[in-house]
């Protein structure tokens, strides 16, 4: 249930329109609806301005579609995340229209498609094809959560120049998510050459000595750019949620 949902409701019962039973029975599962193996949070939307997300990954298809419906039932749209190919399917078995975003590993469940609510353009970049997996991730959270989402990929720091050439963009766009591997140090560049928001995501790309992103991760603490923040290790949805709450401010 949203903010706007429950607000109508109570509207309606003060003004006669619905009774004072039928609003019970539609808020009685709130602040959470117990599934057995889950229990679903129908009140995070009012809470954190955004309903509750499910990670697919560990999670069989058929405990995805249950939590799902519970949440659909309460009028909330949907994202599932680090979903594969075999369990969309069985999601998309049951719910017409929902759209699997495979590069990104993430299922869409929706009415339509969802209000612009952000000030700005979020712009998703990355320092190479092999992050694209998960800067997608962060994009598809972002437009799903009603913000303007641009994509500027493969202009790492191995060709400078193709970041240069494209500095419109930065400076047009209200936050920059930087999605980079190796030595991660894209970020730090970004950052220093524009005054926006950047929320580094380093990524599990590279080879021995990157550590599975950790090589990333630590250069990115390190950014000498002090309007650089860092999430986790592959953590596009985290980048993509957060970039949200900064372009609706």
């Amino acid at each position: 249930m949203t903010a706007k949902m429950l607000k109508l409701l109570l509207r309606q019962v003060a003004e006669g329109k619905a009774s004072a039973d039928a609003a019970f029975r539609k808020i009685r599962s709130l602040p959470f609806e117990s599934l057995g193996m889950a229990h679903v949070d129908h009140h995070r939307e009012i809470r954190q301005g955004m309903p509750e997300v499910i990670l697919g990954e560990g999670k069989s298809g058929a405990q995805i579609v249950s939590i799902a419906r519970a949440m659909r039932r309460n009028g909330s749209d949907v994202l599932v995340t680090r979903v594969d190919g075999e369990k969309a399917g069985t999601v998309r078995r049951r719910f017409r229209g929902a759209e699997h975003f495979s590069e990104a590993r993430c299922l869409v469940i929706r009415s339509r498609k969802p209000k612009v609510s952000g000030r700005g353009t979020i712009l998703v970049v990355t320092a190479g094809t092999s992050d694209i997996p998960v800067a997608e991730e962060a994009a598809v959270t972002a437009e799903f959560l009603g913000n303007r989402v641009e994509r500027l990929f493969d202009v790492g720091v191995a060709g400078i120049h193709r970041l240069l050439m494209r500095k419109k963009e930065l400076l047009e766009a209200r936050v920059i998510v930087v999605v980079a591997g190796m030595e991660g140090a894209l970020a730090s560049v970004v950052g220093g050459l524009t005054d926006k928001p950047v929320i580094a995501v380093p990524t599990s790309v590279g080879y021995g000595a990157s550590f599975g992103g950790v090589a990333a991760l630590l250069g990115m603490l390190n950014s000498c750019a002090p309007t650089v923040a860092v999430v986790n290790i592959d953590n596009g949805f985290g980048a993509g949620v957060i970039s949200s709450v900064i372009n609706r401010l």
